[in-house]
């Protein structure tokens, strides 16, 4: 009997030490994930900083284009076409 408890003693420390082994590699995984995760966001951060400085220079432009527009001199207003009235009715 001594035997038997011995070899359930070294399963359960086996199963034990399995289950610790799977923890510790799973948390590796999670940190380089959330690694990978964290170059992503700063990548796009970068990339957003780009966009915004590229409109920025797109609005400069836009405003010098419609500055220099607005010296020439504006068409004039069409004027409106006539209208047919309905005839006037008659009074008895």
């Amino acid at each position: 009997m001594v035997a038997e408890g011995a070899s359930l003693d070294v399963i359960i420390l086996a199963i034990i030490a399995g289950t610790l082994a799977a923890i510790v590699y799973s948390l590796r995984i999670l940190v380089l994930l959330e690694r990978r995760i964290a170059n992503v966001d700063e990548n796009i951060q970068r990339i957003t900083q780009r966009i915004v400085k590229e409109e920025m220079k797109i609005e400069k432009e836009e405003a010098i284009i419609l500055k220099k527009l607005s010296g020439t001199p504006k068409r004039a207003k069409a004027k409106k076409k006539a209208t047919k009235r309905k005839p006037k009715r008659k009074r008895r």
